[in-house]
């Protein structure tokens, strides 16, 4: 009986753990398309997957979704390029939080900047779909590490 017992608790355990490595890998990729969809400006993905409250913190203000999109839509903020170093996803229930360090690769009014950043990312879902709620770039030395 307790290897029966000792056999279902590993089974349902090999089972929890893989469906948190699986939502975590499809966080992963989730953050991974949004930086592809903020350098193209595609800004029809963006607008499914900014939740109709997020915040956005950048070096030079905080705003929400209908600021961000205008700013990706008009070019204001071009996010070329990110190139990311190292994400660590944590889920708790229906909340997904994603920790980037990222070089990106920003043209602002007109000059090319490059930035290292550590990216906070608080995803929610909602009807069977993962919706970002707030986005924060911190500025950070190249050397920063992300504790995993």
């Amino acid at each position: 009986m307790k290897k029966i017992l000792f056999g279902f608790l590993v089974i349902i355990s090999t089972q929890l753990t893989f469906a948190q490595n699986t939502t975590e890998q499809e966080i992963k990729n989730l953050s991974a398309q949004k930086w592809q969809w903020m350098a193209d400006k595609d800004v029809e993905k963006l607008d499914k997957l900014f939740h109709e409250k997020s915040k956005f913190v950048h070096m030079s203000g905080t705003w929400r979704k209908p600021e961000e999109m205008d700013i990706i839509k008009t070019g204001r903020i071009w996010y070329k390029k990110a190139d990311v170093h190292d994400v660590a996803v944590e889920i708790v229930d229906d909340v997904a939080t994603v920790w980037s360090r990222i070089t990106l690769t920003a043209d602002v009014r007109g000059n090319d900047a490059v930035t290292e950043f550590t990216v906070t990312e608080v995803y929610k879902k909602q009807n069977k779909n993962w919706q970002l709620l707030a986005l924060t770039f911190s500025s950070v030395r190249d050397t920063h590490k992300i504790e995993h």
